[in-house]
């Protein structure tokens, strides 16, 4: 089985995508496929036309890209397009699986209709979603509704679609999309990269200003819809209760300078600890620096149908977790069991559950538990990875292995 997967960015680029990409990758050569990898011209800094990363080669889109306004994104897919199916002489794939955003799945189509490939779509996000809630779109707008409308004309002409979530899943069927060809592949995380309770470092928890303190930390990107200004809202209140919590922000983005103002505003600038950015191999000292992680995003369709990553990892490592309770948070977190939810957008109601979390030390161990064993059981990649075999046609609906009774 040789599966040639189009993409969007890759390592050495780090993100949320890269990382889920990397790890579904990994798995599905441990099933004995043969996977190629090309990245669109999006992907930032490409060594030449072919580069090998951690083991994985990937074939780069290299672009020069065009400065004519409303035309850029169909050279984009017409340069991806001629890559994609240069590389796709080469090595003959049985599949080709393109992965958000939609430009990527329009080029496949493209290739895969004249080379005769089936082509699988992977949704992560909804490109006109991601565009609204980073600012550069507007609901219900014209480019708002271009983009959907192009992410539904993919849908509808793939021959298999695999998404992340549920909430992803019956959003594209309410456009039209039967639910036989749609397969969930959750987000999951790699159990051996998580250490279980790991000791914070003594030098590095001073250096910080944290000693003899408990302390409520985010790490991540600085986007609006995290609701990051929602856990500085609810501060004061949590400070009046328990002087002793700080709040540690691990990361940067475009929310940053609102934060910091905000901090200032409110007067709590000198118990928030921003640190900016940090290596990514050091990102595990801080979480064990962390009591309670707080997720707190915001209302909005994104988040509403969107699985993020955070909470499971923080489930890996035996964390404690509190999180607003939109959809993405609800398809991951039993409230009281694996952590903690409060109504998305009340400050009121995360200071409360804050507290009310910090003063309940004897469910802690039993919430651990709980978290490490729902992503040991069910959010692992194997389990995960294993479901590719129904996109790619290896397995009919009932789990049986395509043309045999």
């Amino acid at each position: 089985m040789k599966i040639l997967h189009i993409l969007d960015h890759s390592i050495p680029l780090h993100s949320g995508y890269t990382f889920r990409t990397a790890a579904i990758l990994r798995e599905q050569r441990k099933l004995g496929w043969e996977t190629f990898h090309l990245t669109s011209p999006k992907h930032l800094n490409p060594q030449g036309e072919e580069e090998t990363v951690d083991g994985l080669h990937f074939y780069r889109t290299l672009y020069t890209p065009k400065r004519l306004p409303g035309l850029g994104e169909w050279w984009l897919i017409d340069a991806l397009a001629r890559r994609l199916e240069m590389v796709a002489r080469e090595i003959r794939p049985d599949v080709l699986h393109a992965h958000s955003p939609a430009l990527n799945a329009m080029a496949a189509i493209r290739v895969g209709r004249r080379l005769g490939i089936p082509v699988v779509y992977e949704v992560r996000a909804f490109w006109e979603d991601a565009a609204v809630d980073h600012g550069t779109s507007r609901e219900n707008g014209l480019r708002y509704r271009l983009t959907r409308g192009l992410e539904t004309y993919a849908f509808r002409r793939v021959d298999h679609i695999t998404t992340i979530c549920e909430g992803l899943r019956q959003d594209i069927i309410a456009r039209g999309v039967p639910a036989s060809r749609i397969t969930v592949i959750p987000n999951a995380v790699d159990i051996e990269r998580f250490r279980w309770g790991g000791e914070a470092n003594p030098e590095l928890r001073s250096a910080l200003g944290l000693d003899g303190c408990r302390v409520l930390g985010f790490i991540g990107s600085f986007y609006a819809y995290e609701g990051l200004k929602l856990l500085l809202e609810a501060y004061p209140r949590i400070r009046e209760q328990a002087p002793d919590v700080r709040i540690l922000l691990v990361g940067g983005g475009v929310q940053e300078h609102n934060l910091r103002q905000q901090a200032q505003s409110l007067g709590i600038a000198d118990h928030v600890i921003f640190t900016g950015r940090v290596p990514h191999e050091r990102v595990q000292d801080y979480y064990n620096l962390v009591d309670l992680l707080v997720y707190p995003r915001l209302s909005m369709r994104l988040t509403e149908l969107v699985t993020p990553l955070k909470p499971l990892e923080s489930m890996a490592q035996g964390r404690l977790l509190v999180a607003s309770d939109v959809g993405g948070h609800k398809e991951l977190i039993r409230d009281g069991e694996t952590g903690w939810l409060f109504r998305a957008g009340n400050a009121e109601a995360l200071a409360e559950v804050v507290l009310r979390t910090l003063s309940h030390p004897e469910q802690w161990e039993s919430v651990r538990a709980a978290g490490r064993r729902f992503v040991e059981e069910e959010r692992n990649w194997a389990a995960s990875v294993a479901r590719y075999r129904r996109a790619y046609g290896l397995e009919n609906d009932e789990g049986e292995v395509a043309g045999v009774a």
